[in-house]
């Protein structure tokens, strides 16, 4: 019968762990949802994890889709580029026609970053996203209909 001047001492509870609901890749060694974000970063992550990551689909869907959302951007990058400099290369129109695409380029740009963040955030939580035009033509590459 314990003291009541000397309470028994009451064990230490763990701290909990981290929730363990996605698998684990065996060749990278991380979490799907995480291999999936770090795949999102276009072309050059979905080339890293579309060539590692053999067995889960999961992965291998968000690589995919990187490599064709990421040449999608080289290709709107580069048309961009090349309007850019044909509209400042206008003898008079350039006051009005080279701002005015300067502006149009970068609201472009800033929702082709949106899309990568969207579509980090959505592999980061274990939901499968398609990014718009980029996510079907994955989705039929990766034989899926």
């Amino acid at each position: 019968m314990p003291d009541a001047g000397n309470p028994t001492p009451v064990p230490p509870t763990p701290a909990p762990s981290a929730p363990t609901d996605f698998p684990h890749s065996a060749r990278t060694g991380l979490p799907s949802n995480i291999a999936a974000a770090l795949a999102c970063i276009p072309l050059f992550g979905g080339l890293v994890f579309y060539i590692l990551e053999k067995e889960d689909r999961f992965v291998r869907f968000y690589a995919m889709q990187s490599i064709i959302f990421g040449g999608l951007c080289l290709v709107i990058l580069a048309l961009g580029r090349a309007l850019t400099v044909m509209a400042w290369s206008i003898p008079i129109a350039s006051v009005v026609f080279g701002p005015l695409w300067s502006f149009v380029f970068a609201v472009v740009k800033l929702g082709l970053v949106v899309l990568t963040i969207i579509a980090m955030v959505k592999a980061f939580s274990g939901v499968r996203w398609e990014i718009p035009f980029a996510g079907p033509i994955a989705r039929k590459q990766m034989g899926e209909v």
